[in-house]
């Protein structure tokens, strides 16, 4: 099973250059200085998210973010599976998979009540991966953004 640790401040210089790579390939328009300060938080253990490091710590090939909320319909607290990125190099190999199997289980444990993420509607690829690892669609709802 691909180890999952938890980031701290002492891991940003192996987790930032990470996000900012995976922000180029999504076309993400963040600078270096608002990547970390989004972050940051995360890092010194603010109770709304957290990221984990994939694999060794110490050289990481990927990391995946999670924010918490509240859903009264779901019965409690709920993850978003924010950012989730595996170096290009080592893509395909089943390692997102791994994660995306363990994070629920993990979670479930801590009181999460669902895990959601969000992905392209054109991306047939990711959703079908998605699907086989028991994420459904929810066909009645679209999420809907207002930039503050």
């Amino acid at each position: 099973m691909t180890a999952l640790h938890l980031a701290t401040p002492d891991d940003a210089p192996r987790l930032l250059p990470m996000m900012a790579a995976f922000h180029r390939e999504v076309g993400i328009t963040l600078g270096d200085e608002a990547r970390a300060d989004a972050v940051a938080p995360l890092l010194a253990g603010s109770p709304l998210g957290v990221a984990y490091l994939i694999g060794p710590q110490r050289s990481p090939i990927g990391y995946v973010v999670i924010c918490f909320g509240w859903s009264i319909e779901l019965g409690g607290m709920d993850g978003f599976i924010d950012e989730i990125y595996i170096r290009a190099g080592v893509r395909s190999r089943g390692l997102g998979s791994e994660v995306l199997l363990s994070l629920p289980k993990a979670l479930a444990g801590a009181g999460l009540k669902a895990l959601h993420l969000e992905v392209r509607r054109d991306d047939a690829r990711a959703r079908s991966l998605y699907k086989k690892l028991h994420f459904t669609p929810r066909d009645d709802y679209s999420l809907m953004t207002r930039y503050l």
